[in-house]
């Protein structure tokens, strides 16, 4: 086992339904074994389920709020620059009615209304975005979730909380957001190191390679790990030898490990074997910051 310097990494996927938490939480579980400090992030605030495998209570609630503007309709002469310098179009106004009304779900918080405003009509108010949960799993180790509130417009500023709040543990686990949009760069530019999980499917290789792109463009060192191998074609194993990515673990297409995962269970606590290879990954990341760093 291998102590490197605090790290933060993130497992992705272009894609949901990859694997990318059978992964996160039995790394999370493996490395605890092994008497990590450890903490796991789950960055999916629209539909979090790592504590699906755990049990446990949040010993710290942290509600995440957006100022958004508020209007006072005897003080606003209808000018519509409040409108105007909207970029998210989250003000709709029909001077000739006199009707001005906040769209909250489309504001971002960015206070430029307020500053177009030349009459003082606009105040501003708090509103929840979601929540962000601590559940204590161990003595050296705990789950962080972002939670975000049905309706929200970006789970992103919850994410955001949620990875500030996880702090610099010794090893921080984030389980990211599927895709490659907003909430899968927010949590990928926290990172230090990138594990992406895939399939050996053409969806599986078309997700990849958008978060391969991505990635590239971040300036993020990343790589592999193939779920269900043995499903499909041999493309994605093409694509990563002709890229030079690194594959970093292969787990089988298995009807046991798909129905461990179906039951809530941990595969590292059910087969140790493959809390061993994730050990193996994780000593294999520190092992490429000591290289680059020497």
């Amino acid at each position: 086992m291998i102590n490197c310097e605090p790290i933060k990494i993130a497992v992705a996927s272009g894609k949901g339904g990859t694997g990318k938490t059978l992964v996160s939480t039995s790394m999370f579980f493996a490395l605890q074994q092994k008497h990590q400090i450890v903490t796991l992030v789950d960055c999916d605030a629209e539909e979090p389920n790592d504590m699906v495998f755990f049990s446990g209570e949040p010993e710290k609630t942290i509600d995440v709020t957006q100022r958004v503007p508020v209007i006072d309709d005897n003080k606003c002469t209808f000018c519509g620059k409040c409108h105007d310098y909207c970029s998210y179009k989250a003000i709709f106004i029909l001077p000739p009615s006199k009707i001005i009304k906040v769209m909250e779900d489309l504001c971002h918080g960015c206070g430029a209304c307020s500053v177009a405003c030349e009459f003082g009509a606009i105040t501003e108010k708090d509103v929840s975005l979601g929540e962000v949960r601590c559940f204590p799993v161990s003595m050296n180790s705990r789950i962080v979730e972002a939670r975000m509130r049905v309706g929200v417009y970006s789970p992103v500023s919850v994410i955001k909380e949620a990875i500030n709040e996880a702090g610099s543990n010794h090893v921080v686990l984030m389980d990211s957001p599927p895709g490659t949009s907003c909430p899968f760069i927010q949590t990928a530019s926290r990172a230090d190191y990138v594990i992406l999980v895939t399939e050996p499917t053409p969806f599986g290789l078309s997700d990849l390679k958008q978060s391969v792109e991505t990635l590239k463009s971040m300036g993020k060192p990343f790589g592999v790990i193939i779920n269900r191998a043995g499903l499909g074609n041999e493309d994605v194993y093409k694509y990563l030898k002709n890229e030079n990515i690194h594959l970093l673990m292969e787990i089988p297409f298995d009807r046991e490990i798909a129905a461990i995962y179906s039951k809530g269970e941990i595969l590292a606590r059910q087969k140790p074997e493959y809390g061993e290879k994730l050990v193996s990954v994780y000593n294999a990341v520190c092992n490429y910051f000591f290289d680059q760093n020497n």
